[in-house]
């Protein structure tokens, strides 16, 4: 299942930068995500799985 990354404009109130060792999990299939190297550029990004943004994991 192909996984997308979608750009927004990051405000700091919002601010969603990927850092490395963050993880993500699908709430519908639960695939989780894990970033190995950041982007690096200062906008915010979305993981998409299943339709759904999935959510960072504690």
């Amino acid at each position: 299942m192909p996984v997308k990354a979608t750009g927004k404009r990051m405000t700091k109130k919002t601010s969603k930068v990927l850092k490395q060792r963050d993880r993500y999990e699908c709430s519908v299939c639960g695939l989780v995500v894990s970033v190995d190297e950041p982007c690096g550029c200062m906008e915010a990004h979305e993981i998409i799985c299943c339709g759904k943004a999935m959510r960072k994991k504690k």
